[in-house]
């Protein structure tokens, strides 16, 4: 593109693909830069856009353009959102004048990169979410940094308000893999909420999607799980409305029959299902599909987000659901009493990182060092029993199982278990407990 991104800006000779000049937009308006990563409006020239082609990121993408005059390449990562059509996505993103469209389909790489660590370390963030939306943001950030330097981008702009994690997920991991390039977040800087937003497509011809009625709710989703937040969402006092479940069976309407499923783990890692070996994109896919027709993975959470925010999410993650319990009860079977209650706390603290967006922490790359570890014995099957809305562990079996169906019966353990040698370690296990009551009734009663 001719010019300087100044002369860009100015209109003259730029054409957006539906009109030759936009409307001239108030410069006064740029929100003052607060961190060094931030795009130096003066320095915009050609933008890497995240963009979904819904509502949000087509406005960005024109707004970018009126703005700054600038170039923009979009990227649309595929991670198994349901019921897309990309071809319709990049064809839009060409009819508002993007210069290049790129399309990549990341869901090997995801379940590879993202959910099999987190599978290892059981993650679970606030003891109900999966993580599913936190795990993606680092690869979605990383793939933009890649495609950006490929298609000599100096900016990457996102869809992130101000209010929600993602921005933090994204902006850290950009910031972090790509420091020469500045980040842009249209939606902190400008002042326009939904119907502004309707009406600015409009005014410049965006094609809306699916018509312009507000969504009762904000969804996010991939093949982890899928989150609703807003609208009656908000109000916690009630129960969440029934509309909102769009992906699982409601538990009242599955079926009246439990049904089985066995899943085959190696080394921490899914990989079968009743006997079939399968990859994990489409182990997980048929986890899904046989959790949602039974209720499965309805997690309705109150959420600690990272910006200080208390808020209320609606989770739907079946397949979560089925797997991070089989991995968990394996894990418990194969795994010392000291394994188990030290790695738990480690869990949280994995979960945690993830959830913060700190994915390039070290201590996160520790923790998986100890993750791999652990699951390295972490090998068998679990069966797991699926009933309307419960995904509940059955039956076990490993190899390395630290399990004795001898030694745990209440029958004679013959001479690997004496059970006449309890009383002495009862005497001396609980030695310092009854020392201490002692100690301190006497010193209550003299007080007394």
């Amino acid at each position: 593109m001719a010019g300087t991104a100044a002369e860009r800006r100015s209109g003259c000779g730029y054409r957006t693909g539906m009109q030759d000049c936009p409307p001239a937009v108030d410069e006064t308006t740029d929100s003052p830069r607060i961190a060094g990563y931030q795009a130096d409006p003066e320095k915009i020239g050609r933008v890497l856009l995240l963009y979904s082609g819904g509502l949000d990121t087509s406005v960005m993408l024109h707004w970018i353009q009126a703005r700054y005059g600038a170039e923009i390449v979009t990227l649309t990562v595929e991670l198994g959102q349901p019921d897309e059509n990309w071809d319709a996505v990049t064809g839009k993103a060409r009819d508002m004048g993007a210069v290049e469209t790129v399309v990549v389909d990341a869901r090997e790489e995801f379940v590879r990169d993202y959910v099999t660590p987190a599978i290892k370390a059981n993650a679970l963030y606030g003891g109900g979410y999966p993580l599913f939306t936190s795990l993606a943001r680092p690869l979605i950030a990383k793939l933009a940094v890649e495609v950006a330097r490929e298609h000599g981008c100096d900016t990457i702009a996102h869809g992130c308000t101000g209010k929600g994690n993602d921005q933090v997920r994204l902006d850290g991991t950009i910031a972090t893999l790509a420091p020469e390039i500045g980040i842009l977040a249209p939606v902190r800087e400008w002042s326009m909420g939904r119907e502004e937003e309707i009406a600015y497509a409009r005014e410049h011809a965006i094609p809306i999607s699916g018509g312009t009625e507000k969504p009762p709710y904000s969804i996010d989703d991939n093949l982890w799980g899928r989150s609703s937040e807003g609208g009656a969402i908000e109000h916690i006092g009630e129960p969440a409305p029934d509309d909102v479940f769009q992906l699982v069976t409601r538990p009242e309407e599955a079926p009246d029959e439990p049904e089985q499923v066995r899943i085959g783990f190696e080394a921490g890692v899914p990989v079968s299902l009743d006997g079939e070996p399968l990859g994990l994109v489409d182990l997980i896919d048929r986890c899904s599909d046989l959790g949602r027709k039974h209720g499965v993975g309805i997690v309705d959470h109150l959420e600690d987000r990272i910006v200080g925010l208390k808020v209320r999410d609606l989770y739907e993650v079946p397949a979560a659901a089925i797997i991070l319990a089989a991995h968990k009860d394996l894990e418990k079977l194969v795994s010392t009493i000291h394994q188990n209650n030290f790695k738990s706390s480690l869990d949280s603290h994995w979960a945690y990182l993830a959830y913060a967006g700190l994915w390039h922490e070290p201590l996160r790359e520790d923790l998986d060092a100890y993750m791999d570890s652990a699951n390295e014995h972490v090998t068998g099957e679990v069966t797991v029993k699926l009933y309307k809305g419960l995904a509940r562990v059955v039956a076990r079996t490993s190899p390395f199982a630290l399990y004795d169906e001898g030694l745990a019966g209440f029958g004679a353990s013959g001479g690997t278990f004496s059970q006449a040698a309890s009383p002495g370690f009862i005497e001396l296990f609980t030695l310092q407990s009854r020392m201490a009551h002692q100690v301190r009734r006497v010193r209550q009663d003299d007080e007394g």
